[in-house]
């Protein structure tokens, strides 16, 4: 196991109620496994705006990133990953489009726990479902 620290950033993306949910892709780590669509943090970005640049490399659209839903650090077979996910909308009029990720799904909150998350996400999985369980429709 090596000794790399990872920041990374997932935008949960919600739009009618449903979330954004991202299926990784064969041959890279922790193939697929769901996850909120994002990726590293580069030297001088801040959270939020890597999260922006990300969703628009792997999506091609834009979000408006807004508070914070959990930072979550797991060991995996990189190292250590911290992962800091962020409410999002999406801006203008692009959808997101399957360009990175092997399946992309808009799924409610209620039905994100049938899917196998990557371990990082899991917890965002936990706070989203408790978030929307406690707010009125």
């Amino acid at each position: 196991m090596t000794s790399s620290h990872i920041h990374v950033v997932g935008a949960v993306i919600v739009r009618d109620g449903e979330v954004l949910c991202a299926r990784r892709g064969p041959g890279g780590a922790m193939a697929g496994l769901w996850e909120f669509p994002g990726g590293k943090i580069e030297p001088g970005e801040t959270p939020r705006e890597a999260l922006a640049r990300e969703i628009v490399e792997e999506l091609a659209c834009e979000v408006a990133v807004g508070a914070l839903v959990e930072e979550t650090t797991h060991a995996g077979d990189i190292g250590l990953i911290t992962l800091t996910t962020f409410w999002c909308e999406l801006r203008g009029e692009a959808m997101p489009m399957l360009t990175e990720h092997a399946e992309l799904r808009w799924l409610r909150p209620a039905a994100l726990r049938e899917l196998e998350w990557a371990p990082a996400d899991v917890p965002a999985v936990a706070r989203i479902q408790a978030a929307f369980a406690a707010s009125p429709d």
